[in-house]
């Protein structure tokens, strides 16, 4: 049965507008996304069988091009549609930052950092310079590859810290393994990184680790 044959109630779109976006599943939101199914499949039915395909949705949104464009329903076109729409979304997350106390939004943070990070194949590390009001004035990749001691250089992250004349930082960065939790490089690197700003008087507030879905402070761990 075709989508526009549904209950009212039931078509994602209808849904949407009733009762937010909030209140639909990966495969809704997904099918509103896609616009058509295939021959035979709803758009609700496709999303569901991508969803299974590719292990999850956030699997889907950060598959490469070539991947993601073999998919039944998929292609280039719509590839360029997602990579459009995460990049608004990461852009919408940090002009919220350059408004607001990053105390006062941390689930903000926490989806900006997992934006530009989930899905990554290899680490990144990011660092986000903040004002004296703790605002966000920018947000840089910095290192890439294993993050550990001879990865990550204090010195360069003092100088962008000079440059962008911050008063605090928050880092974060990737486990491609989709496991978000701290590693004993990750809280020694974290020290030398804290003890080198601290000589410029600017304070680490938080270095986050993302993972698959997920994330964890290493603030709220009592590890800084």
């Amino acid at each position: 049965m075709a989508i526009r044959d549904w209950p009212a109630d039931e078509r994602p779109r209808e849904k949407l507008l009733a009762r937010g976006a909030a209140a639909l599943s990966d495969a809704e939101l997904l099918a509103i996304f896609l616009r058509t199914g295939t021959t035979g499949t709803s758009a609700v039915e496709l999303a569901r069988q991508l969803i299974r395909q590719f292990g999850g949705l956030g699997r889907l949104m950060a598959a490469d091009l070539k991947t993601f464009s073999a998919a039944k329903g998929l292609g280039p076109a719509k590839y360029t549609q997602l990579q459009a729409v995460l990049e608004l979304s990461r852009r919408h997350l940090g002009e919220q930052l350059i408004r607001e106390n990053v105390f006062t939004s941390p689930d903000t943070v926490i989806r900006y950092v997992q934006s530009t990070l989930s899905g990554r194949h290899q680490e990144v590390f990011i660092t986000l310079f903040l004002d004296s009001q703790h605002r966000l004035i920018a947000g840089e990749e910095l290192f890439y590859g294993t993050i550990d001691g001879a990865s990550v250089y204090p010195r360069e992250v003092v100088k962008r810290a000079l440059h962008h004349n911050a008063s605090a930082v928050i880092f974060a960065h990737n486990h491609p393994s989709g496991v978000a939790e701290p590693s004993r490089d990750d809280q020694s690197i974290t020290r030398r990184l804290k003890e080198a700003l601290g000589l410029i008087d600017v304070r680490v507030l938080d270095h986050i680790v993302v993972g698959t879905g997920c994330a964890v402070s290493m603030a709220e761990r009592g590890l800084l």
